[in-house]
């Protein structure tokens, strides 16, 4: 064809024109190499290499500040071919360090789109790699477990001096495990939204949107607060209720936040905590966590409400769990994970405090846990009347 351009067959099977030919490389930490097509930023990253089984909802999956320090690996082949949608973003960016694909569709069809998925990551300087073998990587990470990885689009990736770079970059970057990351992607300024008549002070630790959007559905004004904000600060604003929101990294290492958290708690205000919420609850009331082996990223994982015995289908994202056997007797046990027995939610017997480790805001994922924002309302008014 003029001007050397070539049809190619793609991954799922379609020709296609060989329009991009700048070369990627994604090196794991135990030396597995994969060559791939840049796309996005031209850069180098470094993270935590993890993988997501949702079959759509990429562009939420990138603005979820949950990723912060991960590079995010879609097991789904094709990305990209509904563009990217203004009303689809969670945050303020995309936290996720570099994004892995099977296969990009770098032409989309929808009415909703603004842009492409593809300029939408080089606007936030992310890095892409698609062409490569993403089953691969998935199969090494539920085998050998996450672990960090480098990957590179700048243009002497593939010569020598370029992959030494690259491996010096993966020798310096830091585990997950130990590291505390709501700096990186909490509110710097207290803020309020909503106008509805019940008071929630809401602990951002890397909050989605639409568990804000979930809240104010219900008649909540939501004053968000930074990571740190003092107790003694939100409490004397007299709330209904606290919410301790998603985030990312390993909860034990915030020392100074589950401190706080203990303050709050002897409250008696009606708590719920989800995802990283979740896990640092847990630590406050006496209980302790530990780093899952691949961690449940995706929006399709089957969770059970031990109280109803009803099974739901959950949107998820953790790397770390609460152990079960750490949690103390006022703790009671109220969801698992159905395919690993993990601990998913408990609430306490004796306060107005529940979690659940996944994310009934979904967003993206299916809608069975939505329930859990109006047993968190319902908590609130009867907590009002009992203590009136």
């Amino acid at each position: 064809m003029a001007n050397g351009t070539r049809l190619i067959l793609n991954s799922s099977g379609l020709l296609e024109l060989d329009d991009n030919k700048k070369p990627a490389l994604l090196i794991m930490e135990d030396g597995t190499t994969f060559e791939g097509k840049a796309f996005g930023a031209t850069t180098t990253a470094v993270g935590e290499l993890v993988f997501n089984t949702s079959l759509m909802g990429y562009q939420e999956v990138l603005t979820d500040p949950s990723y912060a320090g991960q590079v995010v690996t879609m097991t789904y082949p094709e990305i990209g071919n509904y563009g990217v949608c203004d009303e689809d973003i969670e945050s303020r960016s995309i936290f996720a360090r570099a994004f892995v694909v099977r296969h990009l569709s770098r032409k989309h069809s929808n009415h909703r789109a603004s842009g492409t998925l593809e300029a939408f990551l080089d606007k936030f300087n992310i890095p892409g790699i698609s062409e490569v073998d993403t089953r691969a990587i998935t199969r090494r990470l539920r085998d050998q477990g996450a672990m960090r990885c480098a990957i590179s689009t700048e243009e002497d990736v593939l010569t020598e001096g370029g992959r030494e770079k690259l491996l010096a970059a993966l020798a310096d970057a830091p585990q997950m495990a130990g590291q505390d990351l709501t700096n990186e992607v909490t509110t710097k300024e207290i803020y309020t939204i909503g106008t509805g008549k019940t008071k929630v002070a809401v602990l951002d630790f890397g909050i989605k949107q639409n568990i804000l959007r979930e809240l104010i559905a219900r008649g909540v004004t939501a004053t968000v607060y930074p990571a740190r904000a003092k107790a003694a600060d939100i409490l004397a604003t007299s709330p209904d209720g606290i919410f301790l929101s998603n985030g990312p990294g390993d909860p034990a290492a915030c020392e100074d936040i589950i401190a706080e958290m203990k303050t709050l708690i002897a409250s008696r205000i009606p708590i719920f905590g989800i995802c990283l919420g979740h896990q640092l609850l847990s630590i406050a009331l006496g209980g302790s966590t530990y780093k899952l082996k691949f961690g449940h990223r995706g929006g399709n994982h089957p969770v059970k409400d031990l109280t109803t015995g009803k099974i739901e289908v959950t949107c998820q994202n953790h790397g770390f769990a609460v152990d079960e056997k750490s949690m103390p007797a006022n703790l009671e046990l109220t969801h698992i994970n159905l395919n690993d027995n993990s601990v998913e939610g408990f609430r306490h017997k004796e306060l107005p405090i529940f979690a659940v480790q996944y994310h009934p805001e979904a967003h993206p994922g299916p809608h069975d846990s939505n329930y859990l924002f109006d047993r968190f309302l319902s908590l609130i008014e009867s907590h009002h009347k009992v203590s009136k």
